[in-house]
């Protein structure tokens, strides 16, 4: 079996547990030698400032190539730029660059009148400043808000075409999902890497609600399982050979990168990997 190139998504600390729970994920995940890691901002942007944080210090500490999440919400593009310039200054050469989601209690996203008012145009700016590595989100299953997967796929196009180097799947659950997406991105005339996002079920009633958010498709196969294992308490143990076997599938199909979901819970996340033959590597860092 190839052994994957992987890459790891945290978000940042709301409190002094959370960021406990931040490092000791980062110091769980770093000897797996990603190629990067991501920390995502929060609904609305709300994290802004603690992303901006936690992106800069794990970079200065952990010798990680770190990626920042940047959206059009809630700023003007020249704020908006700013930060990525304040990123670009602390050494910080990768973005995630994303729309983002409507804020708290906005039933949809609505432009800020001097912001950025879609992604397109987001990747466009930042491509202009030549500055970064600009990744971008897809949906193997229709986004929520799209007319239809059609739609979505030429929107991913124009992302592409604005600047961005790769793509970042939602998660899903059945390999064919990403394959049939990969393979319809390539007849648009997308032949930028799609990474598949890989999501180790940590809890499946917060998993369900998610994926119900994002047009995620539960195989019926997969709700039985883990309702037999919860009431088992044995979720972990599913969860972990559920995504293998979803990793293990796109691998067989040709996959060389995977990108996972941690929710700042490692444990699942390095079992899966080390399932894979993603083993521990000896880390040099630079000391000032």
């Amino acid at each position: 079996m190839t052994v994957p190139t992987v890459s790891f998504e945290f978000f940042p600390p709301k409190s002094l547990e959370g960021s406990f729970r931040l490092w000791d994920c980062v110091n769980t995940l770093a000897p797996l030698d990603p190629s990067f890691v991501s920390v995502t901002y929060g609904a609305g942007g709300t994290t802004r400032q603690l992303t901006h944080e936690a992106v800069t210090t794990i970079h200065k500490t952990s010798g990680l190539n770190v990626a920042a999440h940047l959206t059009c919400v809630d700023a003007t593009k020249a704020e908006t730029l700013q930060i990525a310039q304040s990123y670009a200054d602390a050494g910080v050469r990768e973005l995630v660059a994303l729309r983002g989601d409507a804020p708290k209690g906005a039933s949809k996203f609505t432009a800020h009148p001097e912001g950025f008012d879609n992604s397109v145009s987001l990747i466009s700016a930042l491509a202009d400043m030549d500055a970064f590595n600009i990744r971008v989100g897809a949906y193997p299953e229709k986004h929520p808000e799209a007319a239809d997967q059609a739609a979505d796929i030429a929107f991913l196009k124009r992302k592409i075409d604005a600047g961005a180097s790769s793509a970042i799947t939602q998660f899903f659950f059945e390999a064919d999902t990403f394959f049939r997406f990969r393979d319809a991105c390539v007849k648009a005339g997308i032949d930028a890497p799609i990474i598949p996002g890989i999501l180790p079920v940590e809890n499946w009633a917060g998993t369900q609600r998610f994926a119900k958010q994002c047009g995620t498709h539960i195989p019926q196969v997969i709700q039985d399982a883990f309702a037999n294992a919860t009431r088992d308490g044995t979720t972990d143990l599913l969860a972990t050979a559920v995504a293998t076997e979803l990793c293990d599938d796109l691998l067989q199909g040709g996959v060389e990168d995977l990108h996972f979901y941690t929710l700042n819970r490692p444990e699942l996340t390095r079992d899966v990997c080390h399932a894979l033959g993603v083993t521990p590597k000896v880390r040099l860092q630079n000391v000032a």
